[in-house]
């Protein structure tokens, strides 16, 4: 046992927290990434099944207890009736189908709130014993202001379909899931810098693995934004056959840029939204494909096993992508293909972090 943990000299000198000795740390931080892992698998059953606008109200603290009496669930759905969503698509819901709606978006926003005291109470908690490396608490006070930030986006996100819409905005989406994205990888990244190095066989290639494997990751957070993007317009339920796209591979001209401005494409037109989702995850695929081939030549070991999970975790997505889109985006494949796109986004993340840390030393 280390004198910082328990020192026996003097009681006002704390040693350094070392490597070795920031287990728990780590386990922490893995912990918070499974609970933010848990919230956007959660957060994509609450869009899936239309809860999102359930609750009209944003209230940060007492929001946590949810209605107890009859009169309070009755209170509960006279508001959730005042917005477009209900009027427009849902006018013959009852209180029992409005109840399971109303559960889901609940159960979204406390595990937020969970996620939330989950990571401050420990990091203060570190802080105050001194078990933190100086050069990670800026990383962490990093991470909980994402946190913060989370959740002024998710409620600005849910205001976006409470007036004129009967969803919620899909730009607004997408900035939402970004950030629980950067908060799950921020995580990994920052409990991946506190355990052992990886080393490379060879000398030659190190910062060009590394920065394939960065620019790739950068990628995988592109293709999320896109896949939130074509969530929210709900282009999944659209040409869905593969690999063509209303019996062509690429849609015309005309199709692709038919509103005004040439960006309002990006966001709006369905067709071109499920187009950029589907090209990026080809371009990951062969990039990722370049990289897993790069790394067996140049390093081999944990390098190399790391581009074979990497290419494995995206070629399972792409099929289920696929899959997905062919079956008309039912439930259970819509919740695993949002699951696995994180499980891409933690490999991708630890392939990063383990050849930028190797190739920095």
């Amino acid at each position: 046992m280390t004198d910082w943990m328990f020192p026996t000299q003097s009681p006002t000198f704390v040693a350094p927290p070392t490597r070795e000795t920031a287990v728990d740390v780590r386990l922490w931080l893995w912990i918070i990434a499974a609970l933010v892992f848990l919230m956007v698998v959660v957060g994509g059953a609450t869009r899936l099944t239309e809860s999102g606008l359930s609750i009209t109200e944003w209230r940060p603290v007492t929001g946590v207890v949810p209605p107890l009496s009859e009169q309070q669930w009755r209170a509960a759905f006279d508001e959730y009736k005042k917005i477009p969503q209900y009027r427009e698509l849902f006018p013959d819901m009852d209180l029992a189908r409005f109840k399971i709606i109303f559960a889901w978006e609940w159960s979204h926003r406390l595990l937020g709130r969970l996620i939330g005291v989950a990571f401050a109470l420990p990091l203060a908690w570190f802080w105050v014993k001194q078990r933190l490396p100086p050069a990670v608490k800026p990383k962490l006070l990093a991470i909980l202001a994402l946190g913060a930030l989370q959740g002024v986006a998710g409620w600005w996100m849910v205001a976006s379909g409470l007036d004129k819409r009967v969803e919620v905005a899909q730009e607004r989406l997408a900035i939402h899931l970004l950030l629980a994205a950067l908060i799950f990888a921020a995580c990994l990244w920052v409990a991946a810098g506190l355990g052992p190095s990886v080393r490379l066989v060879v000398a030659h290639g190190r910062r060009r693995l590394s920065l394939f494997a960065l620019t790739l990751l950068v990628l995988v957070f592109a293709q999320l934004g896109l896949g939130a993007i074509a969530a929210g317009l709900r282009a999944g339920l659209t040409y869905n056959t593969w690999p063509l796209m209303d019996g062509v591979f690429i849609p015309p001209f005309e199709q692709l840029f038919r509103l005004s401005p040439w960006w309002a494409n990006l966001l709006d037109n369905v067709t071109t939204v499920q187009f950029n989702h589907r090209m990026m995850a080809y371009a990951l695929l062969a990039l990722s494909l370049v990289h897993l081939i790069d790394a067996g030549v140049t390093a081999g070991g944990k390098a190399a096993r790391g581009a074979v999970l990497l290419f494995g975790h995206l070629v399972m997505q792409a099929a289920l992508g696929v899959a997905t889109l062919v079956l008309v985006v039912p439930l259970w494949a819509g919740l695993a293909h949002q699951a696995l796109a994180m499980g891409v986004l933690a490999v991708a993340t630890l392939q990063a972090r383990r050849l930028y840390t190797a190739e920095s030393e």
